[in-house]
């Protein structure tokens, strides 16, 4: 049992990350993988919730769902490893507030105004604040091939924003919804730069505080719909998406993600969002009709060829 709790268990701030087997980086893989679809369709439900849930529901029921659930799972570990909660109650109220309820609520508004599509290629852009914030904040080195994956990557991030208009690109006239999801997408950098260096706890219980931390910060937001008359309570179609986007994008994938981030390291994990615009793009246009042009094509070739050439270029 200990050994089980020991596993279960992260290093403290300042510990430095083994590197990891090629067993680990496997396993990690496939986690990142099933985070990746599971974010990619988490923008499909941001635009099939329009008209069936508003933003600021969708956020706080999502997590409120997903504290019910974990709740009796980690009531145990919470209670022991109050303590530590306590003591690091600041710094996890940041990474919640930041990681899952700023970073939700941007991409549901963003819904209102862009497509899947866009949306999900947009994220692609996360992996380069990530490996930019690896290197200030943890020194972690950035290798030639990893800079140019950065490069390429900004690159198909820009021509999906410009809409593949050079015009638009030259005069920074974006879409609104995607400026939100640029947004959003520096809020998850953050998080996930913070995610090295979390309070040492098992996993479970972790995650269940910081739920619990994203549904009552949510709950301002929320407020401010019902008091300016814009809230939609969900409807039949709107409690299947809320349970789609409670169950997958966030538990199982931030579950996924955390652990990924374990094994492998914030930077290179962090990459690995570039196949949400993959995933996102094909759950877009089979599930909903969404067009897919010449220039989102040329934007997920440049996304998936910065995390290739990151990827070869990863530092030991």
């Amino acid at each position: 049992m200990a050994d089980a709790r020991k596993r279960n268990e992260v290093p403290g701030a300042g510990a430095k990350t083994a590197r990891p087997a090629g067993g680990a980086s496997g396993k990690a893989y496939l986690l990142l993988a099933i985070t990746a679809l599971s974010w990619g369709g988490n923008a499909v439900a941001g635009r099939l919730a329009v008209g069936e849930i508003s933003p600021m529901a969708l956020t706080a029921l999502r997590w409120l769902l997903v504290v019910a659930i974990l709740a009796p799972l980690a009531g145990r570990d919470l209670v022991s490893h109050w303590p530590t909660i306590r003591a690091h109650w600041r710094r996890i109220a940041l990474m919640a507030a930041i990681g899952f309820t700023a970073f939700n609520s941007l991409m549901y508004v963003a819904a209102h105004y862009t497509s899947a599509v866009n949306l999900t290629i947009i994220q692609g852009g996360i992996p380069v604040v990530v490996l930019v914030g690896a290197l200030v904040v943890y020194g972690t080195r950035i290798t030639p091939l990893q800079g140019a994956g950065m490069v390429v990557t900004l690159a198909g991030v820009a021509v999906v924003a410009a809409q593949g208009s050079l015009a638009a690109l030259m005069a920074l006239s974006f879409n609104p919804g995607d400026v939100l999801m640029m947004i959003a997408g520096l809020a998850y950098a953050g998080y996930t730069l913070a995610l090295r260096s979390r309070p040492a706890m098992p996993q479970l219980a972790f995650f269940t505080a910081m739920a619990a931390i994203a549904f009552l910060t949510s709950l301002p937001l929320l407020g401010f719909e019902i008091a300016t008359g814009r809230v939609l309570w969900p409807g039949p179609e709107g409690w299947l998406i809320l349970a789609y986007v409670s169950l997958f994008p966030s538990l199982i994938a931030q579950l996924c993600f955390m652990r990924g981030v374990e094994l492998i390291g914030p930077g290179r994990a962090g990459l690995f969002v570039n196949l949400v615009p993959v995933f996102g793009a094909m759950l877009a246009v089979a599930i909903l009709s969404e067009p897919f042009r010449l220039y989102h094509a040329a934007a997920l070739a440049l996304v998936l060829g910065g995390i290739a050439l990151a990827e070869r270029g990863k530092g030991g």
